[in-house]
């Protein structure tokens, strides 16, 4: 029995406020070591999961975009997988182009008074995200969906009829809402990524933990669900079969529940 870890990024591998992975690197430690696959799910860019993964010295599939794409790196541990090539992976789309979910922006921004990362400068993405510039800049390098800001929140149930309209739909992250493409969501992608590797490694557990409304999707495909509270320590509203509720935001929740289920695998395995 192997064990596949999905897991979301700000808010939960990474704390919300300083984007630090510090108090996880126990648990992280035990992943490589046993050669776990730990397949970051997150709303972020590939660009962004590259770097992250570069920095972490890790070398697996993810999820990009709020499920708007898999990518698996070519000839990961000998899988044989018959989708696009694009770079050095093999790639599954299940998003919306960015161009076209822009093009959607530029018609209802006005109207909507909304503002997506395309209108703003890497500066007004660094503040609002806390994010180095550097990193703000990579955040805007964008393949399938687009984060935004709303001046007036009652508005979205219109523009949720409007981008309906246009094959799009909205979902709320922890800091932004997002445009994405109708047919994605990161249940879909992860559903789809645990079915490729039961194919390839017949039996598997697979684990999901976020701590945002986007990541409910996650959490209710995979065997264990594993919910980490925000940072005023409030839980996303969830009712979920055998949930397991971190103690702590952030790395330091989510070391503490990884390493109990580890603990617990092991158990199993001997």
């Amino acid at each position: 029995m192997m064990l596949v870890i999905f897991t979301d990024l700000d808010g939960s591998l990474l704390n919300h406020d300083d984007y630090s992975y510090t108090d996880a690197q126990p648990s992280l430690e035990r992943i490589k070591k046993q050669k776990i696959p730990l397949i970051f799910t997150t709303s972020k860019t590939r660009v962004e999961v590259e770097l992250l993964q570069k920095e972490m010295e890790i070398k697996e599939p993810f999820i990009v975009e709020n499920g708007a794409a898999v990518f698996f790196p070519e000839g990961y541990r000998n899988f044989s997988l018959d989708y696009p090539k694009i770079d050095r992976y093999r790639v599954i789309i299940l998003g919306e182009s960015y161009n076209y979910i822009r093009k959607f922006v530029e018609k209802v921004k006005d109207r909507f008074k909304i503002k997506g990362f395309g209108d703003m400068t890497a500066e007004e993405i660094a503040h609002f995200t806390d994010l180095p510039l550097e990193k703000a800049k990579l955040s805007k390098i964008r393949e399938f969906t687009e984060p935004f800001i709303i001046e007036n929140p009652q508005l979205l149930p219109q523009l949720e009829k409007e981008a309906e309209k246009h094959n799009l739909k909205i979902t709320k992250g922890g800091r932004f809402y997002h445009l994405i493409g109708k047919g994605q969501d990161k249940g879909k992608a992860v559903k789809i990524t645990a079915e490729i590797f039961r194919k390839h490694m017949k039996s598997i557990k697979t684990v999901g933990i976020g701590d945002s409304k986007n990541d409910i999707p996650m959490l209710r495909v995979v065997d264990i669900p594993v919910l980490i509270p925000k940072i005023n320590k409030q839980y996303e509203e969830i009712n979920l079969p055998g949930l397991i509720k971190a103690d702590y935001p952030g790395s330091k929740g989510w070391n503490q529940v990884v390493w109990r289920i580890l603990d617990e695998y092991e158990s199993l395995s001997h």
